[in-house]
């Protein structure tokens, strides 16, 4: 539980009763990680947080009785160990769940494919499609755990980005060091991979997802459950170039020291959140509920000085970090006519767009699956991972992607479910189940109709619930009740432009030195005392922390660096 709170009565007072080190805009997990890392470093520290609630899109609430949803994210992988580790989140309340097995795919045929961290398991299932592709995998894991090594170093640094404000030959002479420092550690990393790896990781970072998944393997159903890790959250296709780089960014995490584990969190995703932000209220952080920013405070046309929260509350600090979406930053909190012509031509232009529709269930048993041939609803191992619905070939998951890209909602949804109730039994009243289903490809503004229709609303849901049907019949009839997050709904509750639960698109046009334009990677902007700490900003998205560590860390150099 929190440690400390405030209504929006108590943190006006509170808040405008002195200038504050650093503000921070939005209590996502990412600006909790900020605070805490920034608290910790001696500042004086306020994060203003818009909801009722902390957390962005790692938040868990209780939206029917008894049932405790992760509303918007729903596994944990891609936090960073070292945010884990130094911010002590386990004794702050952290406890993970692995999955084992971590995936199920069931077929109409009858037949069904689990897989897990248990090589044997792994083995023999696959073996029911194709032996030369059980053969295959242990080395197709192995190649992206060998990439994945590589990647951390990129995660948890700072984009080696150029000077961008006017600055002495001390400071450009220190740049370059450092900027050379991280590209002699990249180059190392790359002599030790090898020519033929480095041409596989490049293939890997450029290829669609169903180029390298063909070159791996044969069975449809195998490379239709992976290719799922290279479209989720986004609007492409497994035939989309660079696909494959989203394949690599979600397995890249671990769970205990173990890549590519995903697990549930005990009490939901809001747990990582309340974790963060124990740590940071410890550390002397003042953590204020209810506090919408609607503008920043700019003198001299340059520097910010504050934020103005909606009720008019002035709230005077000379550094703040927005864990906004770039375009809710830039666009929307920003006086007009501040920034450079060419950085907000970016910022506007930058790809917003989602596919994404998140559906919390609360059901009254567990879906029996027609291909487990089980006679009785108590769990097994099929209900322990992510249940890929529809999704037995990559075939089927591009034929979903094209029908969002004519305007309509997928007529076959591809439904990634997942039963966190299984293994955490805090969140749902016993013998019933809380189920995430995280659901694509649905367009912002569908040709056919309107997401604030609600029999359109309806009408899709239940598309969704007929098609896990066919799977598991009668898994319509347990639906107690649901809340379903389109993508404009995911913009307007969570504040995700255009419903992008990456802050912006994940291609490689925009991850690196292009993430959030060209020129401004290292989460400064062109607005002194303005940091990025979001997703938005380096490495991208996912409940990660990364960019929150990363430009809490910046920040205080930057003070050590003027004092």
């Amino acid at each position: 539980m929190w440690r400390r709170s405030f209504s929006s009565s108590t943190a006006t007072a509170t808040l405008k009763g002195k200038k504050w080190d650093a503000l921070i805009i939005g209590g996502g997990h990412n600006g909790l990680t900020a605070a805490a890392y920034l608290a910790r470093g001696g500042l004086s520290v306020a994060v203003l947080e818009r909801r009722h609630v902390i957390g962005g899109a790692a938040v868990t609430e209780e939206l029917i009785p008894g049932f405790k949803f992760s509303r918007c994210s729903y596994l944990q992988s891609l936090l960073r160990p070292s945010v884990i580790k130094e911010l002590e989140l386990g004794k702050h309340g952290l406890k993970l769940l692995k999955r084992n097995p971590s995936s199920f795919t069931p077929c109409l045929d009858g037949r069904y494919l689990l897989l897990g961290h248990d090589k044997q398991l792994n083995h023999s299932e696959i073996s029911k499609f194709s032996l030369a592709d059980a053969e295959a995998y242990p080395r197709y894991e192995r190649q992206l755990e060998n990439f994945c090594k590589f990647m951390d170093l990129v995660l948890d640094s700072s984009p080696p980005e150029s000077v961008q404000h006017k600055s002495s030959i001390n400071e450009k002479l220190k740049n370059k060091i450092q900027n050379s420092v991280f590209w002699a550690s990249c180059l190392r990393h790359v002599s030790s991979m090898g020519q033929k790896d480095m041409v596989d990781f490049m293939e890997l970072l450029l290829s669609p997802a169903s180029k390298v998944l063909n070159n791996w393997f044969e069975a449809d159903v195998l490379k239709a459950t992976l290719a799922t890790d290279a479209v989720i959250g986004s609007t492409a296709s497994v035939q989309t170039p660079g696909s494959g780089y989203v394949l690599l960014h979600h397995v890249m995490g671990e769970t205990d020291g173990e890549r590519g584990i995903w697990s549930y969190v005990e009490g939901g995703m809001g747990s990582i959140s309340e974790a963060i932000g124990n740590a940071a209220i410890e550390a002397g952080a003042h953590v204020v509920t209810n506090a919408e920013v609607s503008r920043l405070l700019i003198e001299n046309s340059s520097t910010v000085c504050g934020v103005t929260l909606a009720d008019g509350t002035e709230v005077h600090s000379s550094i703040v970090l927005s864990n906004a979406t770039p375009y809710k930053t830039f666009m929307e909190l920003v006086p007009d006519d501040v920034l450079p012509d060419d950085f907000v031509r970016a910022i506007k232009h930058s790809d917003y767009s989602s596919a994404t529709t998140k559906i919390n269930v609360a059901v009254d048993k567990l879906p029996e699956f027609r291909c487990c041939k089980l006679d009785h609803p108590h769990a097994g191992p099929q209900h322990v991972g992510t249940i890929h619905i529809g999704s037995e070939s990559m075939e089927e998951i591009h034929s979903a992607c094209q029908d969002a890209a004519s305007g309509t909602p997928s007529r076959r949804p591809v439904i990634e479910m997942t039963i966190p109730s299984i293994l955490d039994k805090t969140i749902s009243p016993p013998g019933k189940h809380v189920i995430n289903l995280f659901v694509q490809y649905t367009p912002y503004k569908p040709l056919d109709g309107d997401w604030q229709d609600h029999e359109y609303r309806e009408s899709f849901a239940q598309k969704c619930f007929t098609l896990i049907d066919e799977y598991a019949p009668g898994f319509s009839t347990s639906v107690i009740g649901y809340d379903m997050l389109t993508p404009p709904d995911l913009e307007r509750v969570i504040g995700l432009t255009g419903g992008n639960i990456f802050h912006g698109a994940m291609g490689w046009d925009s991850l690196f030195l292009m993430r959030p334009a060209k020129g401004w990677s290292n989460y400064k902007t062109p607005l002194q005392g303005l940091y990025l700490c979001g997703s938005g900003a380096h490495p991208g998205g996912g409940v990660m922390g990364a960019p929150g560590r990363n430009s809490a860390r910046l920040v205080l150099q930057d003070i050590r660096e003027r004092t």
